[in-house]
């Protein structure tokens, strides 16, 4: 029997209070992927697929091997099952797949899963501590909402399959890990599974929405590339043989300053933040190692490419000015978003019908990067459409120890514009 309206709301504010309890990086989402496929499978679907089937290892970005091997035991000491961790072969990932049974388009939604590196607030005026369902993990939060995502994306799994009589065509309900650090849409891309995708949207608690408000992105995520910098040099004595050593940490220093003062580009907006410096052995040893992160952003694929250029271009020179090596690894990589018209006003209509919704806007501030927009680029490529919206909340800012959801009210508007949209693409 198809759950009434309160008892879908009812479920996801359940469920996303018992996700932000258990927090999880990207890339080491196995318990909550586990919640995921375990809560689909009591839906009753049967296609979910998890591993290579969605994850294309070549296209695997900022994932650390030692991270998921920790996590993966986590997971299984807090009761997931060695099954599921090998059916995931080590990547956490899942695409669950309705068929209709008949004719029609293939719509899919994304959701993302990941959490923020933040402790959360331990003060009383915060909802999840005063509620009792705040972070269990200290370092690590859903200071962004994924939580919220997630769940969202399961209720919405649930009323398509509860409808499923009234719908057409195929839906694909994608929930993706590692969003943080734009990293894990471009191997659910490469993995070929949206390449028969019609209609891709995604959707993201809070932003510059606030709580009655629905948001339609016309543009505005900056394209963005993060990189590793990894600095190699030799080891000396710092007092007797300071000639014979190449200090990785000089060089690390010397093109942190010379990225900084990279020229701004006339083709459009550019951003970039050197996050994390750790180099050094010891007080009287010629620093042998260094480690950078960093990352890039541009208005457009273009102009991000010219910072990223910018950087290997320093790069190569302080590798000569310090005799260092330097090894460089993309971690992460986001696109701008291709604007489709014809998707964006379907979404906007949808949003229009929720109750709740107060006013709907368009944006295209450059502002954050968001890699949904890879998904939506790939589903562009293969002739199909995307878009992407905000359901707002009131928040004191994202990636903070203090970031809240009014999970009551914010959530049931994302989901009741998912739902809309499915009615509007694929309703008999």
């Amino acid at each position: 029997m198809a759950f009434t309206e309160a008892q879908y709301i009812e479920e996801m504010i359940r469920t996303r209070r018992q996700i932000h309890q258990r927090p999880e990086e990207g890339w080491t989402e196995f318990e909550t992927n586990w919640l995921v496929v375990e809560r689909l499978r009591e839906i009753g679907y049967t296609t979910i697929l998890q591993g290579t089937k969605v994850i294309n290892p070549d296209a695997v970005m900022g994932r650390d091997p030692k991270l998921v091997e920790a996590a993966i035991k986590r997971a299984l000491e807090h009761g997931v099952p060695q099954e599921f961790i090998d059916a995931t072969e080590g990547y956490t990932g899942t695409v669950a797949v309705l068929e209709t049974g008949r004719p029609g388009p293939v719509t899919a939604f994304r959701c993302d899963m990941d959490c923020v590196l933040v402790t959360e607030s331990d003060s009383p005026d915060h909802v999840p501590t005063a509620c009792g369902f705040a972070s269990k993990r200290p370092g690590f939060m859903h200071a962004c909402g994924h939580d919220s995502h997630t769940s969202v994306g399961l209720e919405v799994a649930r009323w398509l399959f509860d409808h499923k009589d009234e719908l057409k065509g195929t839906f694909k309900l994608i929930f993706q890990p590692a969003e943080e650090g734009v990293r894990g849409a471009a191997a659910i891309a490469a993995s070929g599974v949206v390449d028969d995708v019609n209609y891709l949207v995604g959707g993201h608690v809070g932003t510059s929405a606030k709580l009655g408000q629905v948001g339609l992105s016309e543009g505005g995520f900056l394209a963005s590339t993060k990189i590793d910098l990894h600095f190699h040099g030799r080891p000396s004595h710092a007092g007797s043989d300071p000639e014979k050593g190449r200090s990785a940490l000089m060089a690390a220093c010397a093109a942190a300053m010379m990225m900084q003062g990279i020229s701004r580009s006339g083709e459009g907006v550019t951003r970039i933040s050197i996050g994390r410096l750790n180099a050094g052995e010891g007080r009287n040893v010629t620093p042998v190692h260094a480690d950078m992160q960093l990352e890039v952003r541009g208005q457009t694929t273009e102009v991000n490419q010219y910072m990223v250029k910018s950087v290997q271009n320093i790069i190569e020179g302080v590798r000569h000015a310090y005799e260092v090596e330097i090894d460089f690894v993309k971690a992460g990589e986001a696109a701008t978003l291709q604007c489709c018209p014809e998707l964006i006003g379907i979404v906007e209509a949808a949003a229009k019908e929720v109750p709740g919704v107060e006013s709907t806007f368009r944006t295209s501030k450059p502002s954050g990067s968001e890699d949904c927009t890879l998904l939506v680029n790939r589903v562009i490529e293969h002739g199909g459409q995307g878009a992407f919206f905000l359901f707002g909340c009131n928040h004191h800012g994202h990636h903070r120890a203090d970031f809240e959801i009014q999970d009551e009210t914010s959530m049931p508007v994302g989901f009741g514009v998912f739902r809309n949209v499915a009615k509007k693409l694929n309703g008999i």
